[in-house]
């Protein structure tokens, strides 16, 4: 997986290695070491408090009675300042625009904690392509050559092999299909390694899945989604969020809520100095 730096994060370089080479990269150098503590001390808060919230493609877990040692904790932008600084970090930004154009939003910001002796995932593609199983479900011709879908790990605990780093299959975003078994991914995976500060970004149509943690800690990420501005988006953020948040968000944490695209929108009532370019 190529490394970058905030300095050396080139949106262009990114962008290519994100379409057309591995589908991910790691950023180093964004986040201050005390930003990674408030936030992990935030998200350790939560998921102690409830050990199960929705999460998906669980694997086994729920058999072998290990459901509690992956958490989730949801609409982390009402739990701290630190998640809206860390969605709306302009390097980021700026590859972003690059990737799911200018006007592009977030579909979901959520924490990932998991514990020693925490399980797996079988190897996915992430939404909106998550439910490719069924690809009947989606329109002809249907397609990676264009992205829907941004995934970002801000890596809060180290990301080692032995503490379950997500593994990814290096080339698999080219092929928009969920992994078979010919295809062999744990025999020549590759593991997004990194350290607390560290960003994982990558094609979410790209092979990956959490590995089980076989450490003596946890393994803990902020996951944020990003989605172009016509995607629906995962999580419906803006009625989990209160009316003085909403008031005093900046137009970066506006645009990410998708509350500058208009649809859908009623029409009827809508006024003829806004309708132009719908002919």
């Amino acid at each position: 997986m190529k490394r970058f730096t905030s300095k050396s994060a080139d949106p262009d370089t990114i962008v290519d290695e994100l379409l057309n080479g591995e589908g991910a990269v790691l950023i180093s150098g964004l986040f201050s070491d005390a930003k990674i503590a408030e936030a992990r001390r935030i998200i350790m808060e939560h998921s102690d408090q409830v050990a199960e919230k929705v999460t998906h493609f669980q694997g086994n877990a729920e058999a072998d009675g290990k459901l509690n040692l992956q958490r989730r904790v949801w609409n982390l932008l009402a739990k701290g300042d630190v998640f809206a600084d860390m969605a709306a970090h302009p390097v980021m930004m700026n590859i972003l625009r690059k990737f799911l154009g200018s006007e592009f939003t977030m579909g979901s910001i959520a924490a990932n904690r998991l514990l020693p002796g925490g399980p797996g995932q079988e190897p996915h593609v992430d939404y909106p392509y998550w439910d490719f199983h069924s690809p009947e479900t989606h329109p002809a011709g249907l397609n990676s050559s264009f992205p829907m879908n941004a995934q970002v790990s801000i890596i809060l605990d180290p990301f080692t092999e032995e503490s379950g780093a997500t593994a990814y299959m290096p080339g698999s975003q080219r092929e928009l299909r969920y992994p078979v078994e010919e295809d062999r991914f744990f025999d020549s995976c590759q593991r997004m390694l990194g350290e607390p500060g560290d960003v994982a970004l990558f094609y979410g149509a790209a092979w990956h899945c959490a590995m089980p943690n076989n450490s003596d800690h946890d393994r803990s990420a902020v996951l944020i989604q990003y989605l172009p501005k016509w995607v629906k988006p995962l999580e419906d953020m803006p009625a989990a969020l209160s009316e003085d948040f909403m008031n005093s968000a900046s137009p970066e944490i506006r645009q990410l809520l998708g509350l500058n695209y208009p649809y859908p929108e009623i029409l009827d009532d809508a006024k003829a100095g806004n309708a132009e370019g719908r002919a």
